[in-house]
């Protein structure tokens, strides 16, 4: 079986964590990277030198996870609303022999607000970031990925659709 690359993005809440989690319970062998983990700064600061070493590292760990012979997925979620950040990550794993399941989660407006609301409550997220995270929602129509509608659905079902696609092979 050639290795599967399977690259999960969204805006901040949509449920790309949760979702790769339990994707990362139903295919297995299989690795999962959270490009959040490649840059968790103290205090967070967004410029281009961070920028730069995390999209470094987030490549580094791609290129292990895909080389390394006891594994036959790869899952990788972050906030990748740009063409150019999907294709920086995908420049920089070349030469690699691998399949790609690219896939953004997207869901209704009202949904996302609510989602932010309960992690607000939670203690997980700022309720205030919900709107710049909304706002961004429609940059992944943009994007040359599969689309998956999460609005009314659990992250476990999300997965379960993403799997069924990373074990169907290549038409």
């Amino acid at each position: 079986m050639k290795k599967k690359l399977i690259l999960i993005g969204g805006t901040m809440g949509v449920g790309k964590t949760a979702t790769s989690r339990e994707l990362h319970k139903l295919l297995s062998p299989s690795a999962f990277l959270d490009g959040d983990w490649c840059w968790d700064l103290n205090p967070f600061v967004v410029n281009e030198e961070n920028k730069a070493m995390a999209m470094d590292h987030i490549r580094h760990l791609l290129r292990g996870f895909l080389t390394n012979s006891g594994l036959d997925y790869v899952i990788f979620c972050w906030v990748m609303h740009q063409q150019q950040i999907i294709d920086d990550i995908l420049r920089g794993l070349e030469p690699l022999d691998f399949d790609l399941l690219n896939i953004s989660l997207t869901c209704q407006p009202q949904a996302l607000r609510a989602r932010f609301q309960r992690d607000a409550q939670a203690g997980l997220r700022q309720a205030d970031a919900a709107q710049g995270s909304i706002a961004r929602l429609p940059l992944y129509d943009l994007l040359d990925t599969i689309k998956l509608d999460v609005t009314a659905i659990s992250p476990l079902q999300a997965a379960t659709q993403i799997a069924q696609w990373a074990q169907t092979p290549p038409a």
